[in-house]
């Protein structure tokens, strides 16, 4: 995993974008433009991505990578002609005098803006259609979107002082920001990446799987009127079991960090069982002491901080709270479909999840690891 940084084909990485990253750990990862056209770059294994210079037309080969960065969720930084990446511009003039460009309001909130610019900065006087949707967050008299923000992972800079070293404590600031808002981001931005170019797919290539969802969720035996997640739905194959446990009564929210994944789930009709919801499951948006049954498939073990989520997991939940962590497959089947033996460090060995369990308020009632499955049905102590 990288940082990906698009820079011209005779320039290098700028020594304040790699102090930037090396000092949040973060690995740089050099594409240079060949001949004004941009490579193709595999985002699945990209943790950001920082755009100092844009092929000419922006548009030729560099608006799809950009497509795919902000669907993924991938963090992006554009700075100075990077930023025509993330916007309509249209070059009118020079950028020798100007207005001086002063934050938005909105800017004191943002990650990376957060503070007071640097004075003396001058305007990019090009002239801007942003996306819709985009919140400006520094502009000066004449020029607006001199610096937006697209959803809340990429972020154009187009104004003089930034890109061209003239304030290099703001730049290295922001640079520094960015870097570590990636380190943060880097196990969702994998998650994402992965499931983002799999989602249109998912449903039908693990059709045969969706039976074995349903049963697995209906071992939960929940009331009616009972609220009910599916934790990491994907595509909510376990939501129609669930609706029918709770019935109309009831409440069935999917939550999954992938919003490419709830699209999918809501182009086969997931939203007639419940509601889906893209947020982190190791942080819910949901009330304590709420929650009367959650049902996971081969999410646990790959969250980066599994007790965490455990403990989260235990904070939703009612004093009569079913748990219910469930794979399609059996350890032994999936440990040799990757060719490699049982680890005995798995976390859903059960001499390593009981324990979990225990120490985050669960108690591990049912154990099944099956040939063809995979299933640990836990209530909450007492």
């Amino acid at each position: 995993m990288a940082v990906v940084v698009v820079q011209q084909a005779s320039a290098g990485v700028p020594a304040a974008v790699g102090g930037a990253l090396g000092a949040a750990g973060l690995t740089v990862r050099l594409v240079r433009l060949d001949g004004g056209e941009l490579p193709s770059i595999d985002l699945s294994d990209v943790e950001g991505l920082i755009i100092l210079a844009a092929p000419h037309p922006a548009g030729a080969s560099g608006r799809p990578l950009v497509r795919e960065a902000l669907a993924a969720q991938v963090p992006v930084l554009a700075l100075g002609s990077g930023a025509e990446l993330l916007a309509e511009v249209t070059a009118t003039g020079s950028a020798s005098k100007g207005p001086a460009v002063e934050p938005t309001r909105a800017a004191s909130t943002d990650p990376l803006f957060a503070g007071s610019l640097p004075p003396g900065l001058r305007p990019d006087p090009a002239e801007v259609a942003l996306p819709p949707g985009a919140v400006v967050l520094a502009a000066a008299q004449g020029y607006p979107g001199q610096a937006f923000r697209l959803g809340g992972s990429a972020w154009g800079v187009r104004f003089a002082g930034v890109h061209d070293g003239e304030d290099d404590t703001w730049t290295g600031q922001l640079l520094s920001r960015f870097a570590i808002l990636v380190a943060a981001r880097a196990e969702h931005t994998a998650t994402r990446a992965f499931f983002t170019h799999r989602a249109d797919a998912w449903e039908e290539r693990f059709a045969h799987q969706t039976p074995a969802y349903e049963a697995a969720a209906f071992r939960m035996q929940l009331g009616p009127g009972a609220t009910a997640l599916d934790l990491g739905c994907g595509t909510g194959r376990a939501m129609p079991a669930l609706r029918e446990q709770v019935g109309a009564h009831g409440r069935v929210l999917g939550i999954d960090v992938t919003p490419a994944m709830l699209a999918a789930a809501a182009r086969h009709g997931r939203t007639r069982h419940g509601h889906l919801l893209a947020a982190d499951c190791a942080r819910l948006p949901v009330p304590r002491r709420s929650v009367h049954g959650i049902f996971s498939a081969g999410l646990l073990d790959h969250l980066p901080d599994p007790r965490t989520a455990l403990a989260e997991w235990a904070r939703v939940a009612t004093s009569d709270c079913v748990l219910l962590l469930f794979h399609p497959s059996g350890r032994a089947e999936r440990a040799a479909r990757h060719g490699r033996p049982l680890d005995p460090g798995d976390l859903l060995a059960e001499h390593n999840l009981r324990p979990a369990l225990e120490v985050t308020g669960w108690n591990l009632d049912e154990y099944e690891d099956a040939p063809h499955h995979f299933l640990a049905h836990a209530t909450l102590a007492g």
